[in-house]
């Protein structure tokens, strides 16, 4: 599969120029007369922390926004772009930071839907197969969505945009649940796409990606932009500044007192759930009071099936198979293994995580009960305050409680369900992929804070 451009030329006018965009929405300005240009063949980073309009800049690109003010312009002509349709039309494919599948379809059913449907299944399912071995990607074509993990769920958005054979490629966290390996083989991948005329738009934290990739870089902060650099010739800590404005805190080392084991696996072995899961056999661990344990493999290793049967969701190991503070909780599900002091913070988290159209005071129900008084009844007010109290600690920027879970930011989320699941006091806290969009600058200050 060849992305060459006839019409790529350094020369050339800009691929993509964007003039005075500007977004509102009632509690915020995402965007503040935003202006950025993208060369052809340019690897243009987009900077900034959590909440500081990237994502909504990209979605106004892709028409999934539509701007109140400003202009675009693409390869010299002024366009309006209205949704996404027109937007691939121009040759604009994106990557999103929440997954746009569809659970019960297949891989190649889900790519199928963004392409002509003048092209047969077959087609879709060969040329998949083919993308996927020819940039190390691989997944099966034939897989269920649903029985994906994460990081295989990426692959199919980044096959599907490649496919598109697009002319400018917006990528939002792409590399947020890829192996270091997978990172280094989508890098050779874009390095390709660049040097054949198509031009990038790369979000991520990782400030190191930043500056071994991108040839450009526009840094936003609470929707204004606040530099254009090339990023190859600063450093982490430049980069850093531009971001939050001044200079992240010096993390401190502190000891930890190790004390009791308040979860034990004894000899854990499950078998997998479809046939697309893993099995899992013979796992010890021992995790005690004071530690912090990680769990590490290349996704879809069982790390899905082990999370799920330590959550609770998943309640078919024996009972001694699973302890929780010295008690046999193989079998108890998730309410009676949080009574026990075990939380639990999903992977997915619109969805799972959270419900995407409640708001966030609502959401606090999920896993906390301390507004529901007698006879099931809600104390709005204590509710309210409850997840003010989260937003303000853990410096989530939101609309307020009564803002819905799918107007935050993919970080600013992430640090409410963190947030609501700290505030309960557990003695055992799980955690998949808490990093996941929460910016490097941000993530230093709350371990420096904690």
């Amino acid at each position: 599969m060849t992305f060459s451009d006839q019409n790529f030329s350094p020369s050339a006018a800009p691929r993509l120029q964007l003039t005075g965009i500007t977004k509102r929405y009632p509690a915020v300005v995402a965007n503040d007369g935003v202006s950025l240009t993208v060369l052809a063949g340019e690897v243009h980073a987009i900077l900034g922390e959590n909440g500081a309009g990237k994502s909504t800049l990209m979605k106004i690109i892709y028409g999934a926004v539509k701007p109140d003010e400003g202009s675009i312009v693409v390869d010299g002509q002024p366009v309006q772009i209205r949704n996404p349709q027109e937007a691939r039309q121009l040759g604009i494919a994106m990557v999103f930071q929440h997954f746009s599948l569809f659970d019960t379809l297949t891989v190649a059913e889900n790519v199928w839907l963004g392409l002509d449907k003048s092209m047969a299944l077959a087609e879709v399912i060969e040329r998949v197969d083919a993308t996927a071995r020819e940039y190390g990607l691989e997944v099966d074509p034939h897989r269920p969505v649903h029985t994906l993990s994460v990081g295989e769920m990426q692959r199919v958005e980044i096959i599907r945009a490649l496919l598109t054979r697009p002319r400018v490629l917006i990528l939002d966290e792409p590399t947020s649940v890829l192996t270091p390996q997978a990172v280094e083989k989508l890098f050779v991948v874009l390095r390709r796409l660049a040097s054949e005329g198509c031009s990038i738009l790369y979000i991520s934290h990782k400030l190191h990606e930043i500056r071994s990739l991108c040839t450009a870089c526009t840094v936003l902060r609470g929707g204004v932009v606040t530099g254009v650099c090339d990023p190859s010739r600063e450093t982490n800590a430049s980069l850093s500044r531009m971001m939050i404005g001044s200079e992240p805190p010096r993390l401190e080392h502190r000891e930890s007192r190790v004390g009791p084991v308040v979860l034990k696996v004894n000899e854990l072995s499950l078998p997998r759930l479809d046939q697309f899961g893993v099995d899992l056999a013979d796992i010890d661990l021992e995790v005690r009071e004071g530690e912090v344990v990680g769990i590490a493999g290349v996704s879809g290793n069982g790390q899905r099936e082990l999370l799920y049967a330590l959550s609770g969701e998943d309640t078919r190991a024996a009972p001694a198979m699973i302890q929780v503070s010295g008690r046999d909780a193989g079998r108890m599900g998730p309410g009676k293994r949080r009574a026990l002091g075990l939380h639990f913070v999903p992977e997915e988290r619109l969805g799972r995580g959270a419900v995407p159209s409640m708001s966030l005071a609502h959401n606090l129900l999920l896993t906390r009960k301390t507004a529901v008084g007698r006879g099931g009844w809600i104390h709005m007010r204590r509710l309210q305050h409850q997840a003010r109290d989260i937003i303000t600690r853990f410096n989530v920027k939101a609309g307020g409680p009564q803002a819905a879970a799918q107007s935050l930011s993919g970080g600013n989320l992430q640090k409410f369900i963190v947030g609501r699941e700290i505030d309960a006091e557990p003695t055992l806290l799980i955690v998949s992929q808490p990093t996941w969009a929460w910016t490097w600058a941000r993530r230093r200050r709350s371990m420096a804070k904690s």
